[in-house]
Parts: structure tokens; sequence; C-alpha cells
């Protein structure tokens, strides 16, 4: 009976030591989303930040190999145009129907399906990103800084392919379909 016991408590270590898994979760006052529009056909664009509402990334093995951010889509923001008419104009713009159409699609969100470290600061992530209710797989290279507890990236991702289709008028004034991403997640 004894040995019954010890196996069992060895068995036990052994599952929550070499299987644990952590959900982390993120401090949403200081990780950050910037998103940036550029022009097609000449320098400039638009910048600005969405809040994150809600996420967490999963620690196993003492890696990140994880996670999952909701993004609140009514939080979008513009921080390049300082005429308040305008800039209010150009959120307000980014809200609708054939932007980002946040009444009906308020949340977005990424689920981080697989990490795959190159060293312990640097891996390549993979993600499904959902905007406007259509999922589509993403990819991008994050540095992770365990003692700051942070990670960071940039990428772009193709608006059309998520159904942000708005077309300017203007040729000169086209916007590209291009949407830039800076990341900032703190624990």
């Amino acid at each position: 009976m004894k040995t019954i016991v010890i196996l069992f408590t060895i068995a036990l270590q052994l599952n929550t030591t070499f299987f644990s898994e952590e959900k982390l979760p993120i401090d949403l006052k200081k990780s950050s989303i910037k998103w940036i529009g550029e022009y097609t056909f000449y320098f400039g664009g638009h910048e600005g930040f969405i809040k994150i509402k809600e996420g967490y990334l999963v620690k196993k093995n003492n890696v990140i190999s994880g996670g999952e951010f909701v993004i609140d889509m009514n939080s979008i923001t513009n921080t390049d145009i300082k005429k308040k008419d305008a800039n209010e104009g150009l959120v307000n713009h980014l809200k609708d129907p054939d932007f980002f159409d946040v009444k009906k699609f308020p949340l977005a969100k990424i689920s981080i399906t697989k990490v795959e470290y190159s060293d312990k600061n640097n891996a390549r992530f993979e993600a499904n990103l959902t905007i406007k209710g259509i999922t589509k797989p993403i990819n991008f290279l994050a540095e992770l800084n365990p003692e700051k507890k942070e990670l960071k990236t940039r990428f772009k991702i193709d608006r059309t392919a998520w159904n942000v289709n708005y077309k300017s008028k203007f040729k000169d004034g086209a916007i590209s379909d291009a949407i830039g991403f800076e990341v900032l997640i703190k624990l």
C-alpha cells in the first residue's frame, strides 16, 4: 500500500511539473495595439490605437505556448489628426460598415495556435485573427523579454481578406490594402 501511495505521489508531481499549463493574464493598462494605415501612391497615412478588452498568454514548460486576446473595436482612436472634427470624422468612418462595421462586429480576436522558438527571446507565432466575423490564419515574429514580462511584435495584414473593403474615389488618395500593427503585451 505504501508503494502505491509513493507511486501516485510521484506521478502527480511529474504531471504538474512537466505538463502544467498556466494562463497568465495580461496587463490591460500597459499593453497596447497600434494600427497604421498608409496611402498607396504617396507617403503618409493615419495611425492610432485599439484597446485590448481581455487577454492572456499560456505558459507551458516554462515558455509561452499560446494565448488569446479580445479587442474592443469601439475603442479605435486616431493619433495623427489634431483637428477635433477631422479626427472624429476619421474615427467614425473607420467604424462604418465599409471599414470595421463595429456596430455589427464590436469585437475582434487573436488566438495564438503555435509558437516556434529560434532562441529564448525570439519566436515565430501562428495565430487565428478574427475581424468582422471572419477568421483567417496569420503569422508573425515576436521578441519576448522574460525579465520585463513583455512580448513585442509588428506585422501587416491584407484588410480585404477580412472584408474591410473601403475604396477611395481618388486614385492618388487611395489607401493601401495593408494595415500594420505594432503590439506590446505586458504581463
